[in-house]
Order: structure tokens, then C-alpha cells, then sequence
């Protein structure tokens, strides 16, 4: 009898062992356990000159529910995404995002490329474009919207590491800015003094010798790139490439061309069909 109850003891102490570990709080975020391998975000190891940046050149895409679920809720507050980006024209700060979140998924399941003119912002559509201007330096440079954010203090937009250096912020960390959409045919849509709204003509070259690409997918598992060439090359008879680059964060990173194409009919062709073949979400870059 009395060994009877030392037995039951015993396994009333286990089992309340168990219990308490299975009780630990989950580690919090930028911790172990965490879906990024840095706590803190910074910017890449290796030197990124201003002139390797590529601006985005606008063009019509078709969009999808991927990261345009209208409202949405983030750390308690209720976001809602704007029904057209039409007119959209707005001051306040930008800050900047890389290397942590590199090689990561955006809100719409591309893939973060801090080396690409991209942004996060809370409410536009996805994708939108948007040229953004530094009113401490007057420089600017056109972006493609891929994300939702900031979620903390006043920040308007979150900027890649890439658009930020071009912007001549990056050493700062934040950067008071205009934000004026731009439609896909290259028009920015401002207002004027009086509150009519205006079209102003931007040019989105960047240089007289840049060669235009479509760049369907950036993946981390260089086998998924080469998948996705091998049926991008079924699509189209122009050149599908590879671009590889190396973060020390996230390892290597390939992107995923077609071109050069110079002919905005072909570009809109060729984007047309990697969207109906469901190959992901392209878009118009330069080198």
C-alpha cells in the first residue's frame, strides 16, 4: 500500500512537470525561433554604387487579392486599402528596410529585393508605382509598391535599402518625402494649389543606354529559379536570365529575367501571359 502511493506521487510530480514546460512562452519575435536570422535590420556588407540602382518603369498589371485584403488589422489598429491610386499625393517621413528582411516574402508573396526600387506602404493598392521625391535634396526616384507597412511612429513609407541610398537617405535612417502615384502610361497624378486635380508628364528615363527586363520571380532555391525559366522559355521566344546576388544575411538571391525588351507592346504581351500562366507578378526594370 504505502508503495503503492509513493508510485502515484511520483507520477502526479511528472505529469506537473510536464505541464509547467509546456507552458514556456514562445520565444518573442527577432529571437530563436524567429523567421529572420538577424534581430536587427541594417544595411548589406558589400557597397551598392547609386548608378547600379534601376529605377521601375510603370506599366499596367493586373491585380489580384494578394495583399489587398480591405480592412486589415496590424498591432490593434484597422487599415484600409484605397480602392484606385488615382490622385494619391502625400508628404511625410520615409524610413528604409534590408538586410533582415531580404530574401523574405512581401505582403503580395513576392520575394523582398532590398537591391530593387520597391516599398511598403500601408494603403495603397498592390502593386502601385509611385515616385518618391527627398525635399532635403530634391532627388527621386520611381518605386513599385510590393508591401504593406510601417506599422510604428509617424512613418509614411518604408523604402528598400536600394531606394533609400538613391535617395541619399540611407546613412540617416529616415527622410522627409513627397509621394505622387504614377499611372502606368507614365503620368504622375498631382493637385494643384487650388485642390483640381492636374497631370503632369514625368520622364522615367534614367540614361541614354538602359536595356529593359521583365522580372517574373527572385527565389533563394536557385532549382525554383531554374524552374521557373524553363516555363517562362515555353512563353516567350526573347532570352530568360538569372541574375544572382549574394547577401550576407540571406545568402544568394536569383532573380529571374526576360529581355531585353524594348517594345512597351511586348513587354505588355509577354507580362499578360506570365499573369494568365499564374507565373507570378511582373514587372518592368532597367540596367
Amino acid at each position: 500500500m504505502f508503495r503503492a502511493m509513493i508510485r502515484v506521487i511520483s507520477l502526479i510530480a511528472v505529469l506537473g512537470l510536464i505541464a509547467a514546460c509546456s507552458s514556456t512562452p514562445a520565444p518573442p519575435s527577432g529571437a530563436a525561433g524567429s523567421r529572420y536570422s538577424i534581430a536587427q535590420d541594417r544595411a548589406p556588407s558589400t557597397n551598392l554604387s547609386v548608378a547600379e540602382i534601376a529605377e521601375v518603369i510603370p506599366q499596367p498589371l493586373q491585380r489580384t487579392m494578394a495583399g489587398n485584403r480591405s480592412p486589415y488589422s496590424v498591432l490593434g489598429k484597422t487599415y484600409h486599402v484605397l480602392g484606385t491610386e488615382a490622385g494619391y499625393s502625400e508628404r511625410g517621413i520615409a524610413s528604409w528596410y534590408g538586410e533582415k528582411f531580404h530574401g523574405h516574402k512581401t505582403s503580395n508573396g513576392e520575394v523582398f529585393d532590398m537591391y530593387q526600387a520597391s516599398a511598403a506602404h500601408k494603403s495603397l493598392p498592390i502593386p502601385s508605382f509611385l515616385r518618391v521625391t527627398n525635399l532635403d535634396n530634391n532627388r527621386s526616384i520611381v518605386v513599385r509598391v510590393n508591401d504593406r507597412g510601417p506599422f510604428h511612429g509617424n512613418r509614411l513609407i518604408d523604402l528598400s535599402y536600394a531606394a533609400a541610398l538613391k535617395l541619399g537617405y540611407a546613412d540617416r535612417g529616415t527622410a522627409r518625402v513627397q509621394l505622387e502615384a504614377i499611372i502606368a502610361d507614365g503620368r504622375a497624378q498631382d493637385r494643384s494649389s487650388s485642390g483640381a486635380e492636374a497631370t503632369v508628364t514625368q520622364s522615367l528615363t534614367v540614361g541614354a543606354r538602359v536595356e529593359k527586363y521583365i522580372q517574373v520571380g527572385a527565389f533563394s532555391d536557385l532549382g525554383r529559379a531554374r524552374e521557373l525559366s524553363r516555363q517562362l522559355r515555353q512563353l516567350t521566344s526573347k532570352p530568360v536570365i538569372i541574375r544572382s546576388i549574394e547577401s550576407q544575411a540571406s545568402g544568394v538571391l536569383h532573380r529571374v529575367r526576360v529581355g531585353p525588351v524594348s517594345d512597351p507592346g511586348e513587354i505588355r504581351h509577354i507580362s499578360q501571359s506570365v499573369v494568365a500562366a499564374n507565373l507570378g507578378s511582373p514587372y518592368t526594370v532597367t540596367e
